[in-house]
């Protein structure tokens, strides 16, 4: 059973003589388990693509289902519900909060979620440490290098066991 199947998503921006076709077309699925890698030239509908299968944007056409569920048809409480635990992201630029430490950035998709407060203590903790980052989780992201960084970005989006990982 596929785990996340993309039928013929396009998405474009403007009108007339100014439309931009980010993505065209876009038709796969990813098998539980899988783990797949989006390439292509700068500009090419990369980004748009995973914000569009990601939920953070919705195509022009075409339809996105995670686990046999057309994402787009449910309603957007249903579907922030839906992405807060079965998609978690890893952004490029890592939006970490820069006035929270490490720990504190792992443990926000939790508070979304509603964890009660010492199991997400718990589970932050448990997360930074397989990324290697358990002496520096009190640090704030001013306070960590780049690669620190991306790494306390890998552990929040690990840190709800979704099982679709956005990087």
């Amino acid at each position: 059973m596929d785990l996340l199947e993309v039928k013929n998503i396009s998405k474009t921006y403007g009108t007339g003589e100014a439309t931009v076709h980010a993505l065209k077309d876009a038709t796969f699925s990813v098998p539980k388990g899988e783990f797949v890698a989006v390439v292509g030239e700068s500009g090419s509908g990369k980004s748009t693509l995973l914000n569009m299968i990601g939920a953070l944007d919705t195509p022009t056409s075409g339809k996105v289902f995670i686990d046999s569920k057309d994402i787009f048809s449910m309603k957007e409480r249903n579907l922030t519900v839906f992405r807060r635990r079965n998609i978690g992201f890893i952004f490029q630029g890592f939006n970490l909060l820069s006035r929270t430490t490490a720990l504190e950035n792992v443990e926000l998709p939790m508070v979304y979620a509603q964890v009660p407060a010492e199991e997400r203590r718990e589970r932050a903790v448990k997360a930074l440490k397989q990324v290697g980052l358990d002496k520096r989780m009190y640090h704030q992201p001013n306070q960590l290098s780049g690669g620190q960084q991306q790494r306390v970005a890998i552990a929040r989006a690990i840190v709800n066991d979704a099982p679709i990982i956005f990087a």
